[in-house]
């Protein structure tokens, strides 16, 4: 089972030259992604229940103030982590994951909870296949990893123009394309992450900062899966 690790706490020197160090690694990443997602899917299902907070949330001035602070959120988690400490780090991944979900509240007003909860499981399933891969092949993802970054470029250029186009062909291939991308990113980035376990063996502080930039990254890969599986799947409501 999944133990949460103390940002707070000492150090201790790790063995990460062997397997069970790095699984305690990859434990302290999957374990703080499943923590920012259950912290996102509690603010979005509470805030869908106080609807008198919308007309502020969805504001388009509030929404562009919460998307700048999200990006400057994951700027920090990402390009800071060398110079914070993992309870900074924590505390960062932790809000960028409480912001989501009010943004995210819209969800479960626009579609119903059994289409919000299989879109969920077929994601969570697609994500952990994925990222199994990434963590026991022996091929060097790098390549996978640059052409589905570059791929996810491309479709975002593609999903700015379609919105001049509105060609629903073109719509539904940018979305099966992205699922594409996104798991590719998903083994890629997991292969990437236990890289790092062994590369920060003789710095358990960098080590621990680390788990939480990779818990970020692989939570990112998981909530884009999720919209767009949702996207799928889910039936609006009228």
């Amino acid at each position: 089972m999944s133990s949460y690790p103390n940002p707070y706490s000492q150090p201790q020197a790790l063995d990460y030259g062997s397997s069970g160090v790095v699984a305690r690694f990859m434990n302290n990443v999957y374990a703080w992604m499943a923590a920012g997602l259950a912290l996102t899917a509690v603010v979005a299902w509470w805030v869908s229940t106080q609807r008198q907070y919308f007309a502020t949330i969805f504001h388009p001035g509030t929404l562009i103030f919460l998307f700048v602070v999200e990006i400057g959120l994951v700027m920090a988690i990402s390009y800071a982590v060398n110079k914070i400490s993992a309870g900074v780090a924590t505390a960062l991944f932790l809000l960028y994951a409480a912001i989501n979900g009010l943004v995210f509240s819209s969800i479960f007003l626009a579609y119903k909870l059994p289409d919000i909860g299989v879109s969920f499981a077929i994601t969570a399933g697609m994500f952990g296949g994925m990222s199994l891969i990434g963590f026991v092949t022996k091929k060097d993802l790098t390549s996978i990893g640059s052409l589905c970054m570059m791929g996810l470029l491309g479709l975002i250029i593609a999903s700015l123009v379609n919105i001049f186009m509105h060609s629903a062909a073109l719509y539904w291939f940018i979305t099966y394309a992205l699922v594409l991308v996104f798991l590719g990113l998903t083994a890629y980035d997991t292969q990437k992450l236990k890289q790092i376990a062994y590369a920060t063996e003789n710095d358990p502080r960098l080590a621990g900062r680390l788990a939480i930039s990779g818990a970020l990254v692989l939570y990112l890969d998981f909530i884009n899966l999720f919209l767009l599986m949702l996207r799928v799947l889910g039936n609006r409501r009228n």
